[in-house]
């Protein structure tokens, strides 16, 4: 199973305060942890969002909307993606995690969806394209 597990933002991230050296040591070591479990697939931060945009979909419109955005609590500052046998597991790696930010902070785990869970829409020739689309992606690593 994979899930994505993400970094909740803070005042202070959305303030571009950077971590501190002994945060970016622990955040080292708990990466290696992952990596050597085999479980680490992809993670990274991300700059405050005041240097992103949303792009609102309104039926065939778009529009682009500069950030900051303002409910903090509702941004991601960061994210793992991990391959792990359960959503305990999960859990329990995130209960080794350092604390990501100086104050208190929040990381969701969110499950990804497989090609198995769309059931019966997703045709053979979905399956293949997504396969194609898969192998390419994995060929440019």
């Amino acid at each position: 199973m994979r899930f994505m597990v993400i970094v909740k933002a803070s005042e202070d991230s959305e303030a571009g305060v950077m971590p501190s050296e002994q945060l970016l040591t622990e955040m080292g070591q708990f990466n290696e942890a992952l990596v050597k479990a085999g479980v680490l697939l992809a993670g990274d931060g991300l700059h405050p969002s005041s240097k992103g945009v949303r792009v609102k979909f309104s039926g065939t419109k778009r529009s682009v909307v500069d950030g900051p955005f303002a409910e903090t609590k509702e941004l991601v500052a960061g994210f793992w993606i991990w391959q792990v046998k359960s959503k305990e597991e999960a859990i329990e790696w995130v209960k080794r995690c350092p604390n990501p930010m100086p104050d208190d902070s929040e990381i969701e785990i969110r499950q990804i969806f497989e090609p198995e869970d769309f059931g019966e829409q997703f045709t053979p020739e979905l399956k293949e394209q997504a396969e194609r689309t898969y192998a390419q992606i994995a060929g440019k690593k």
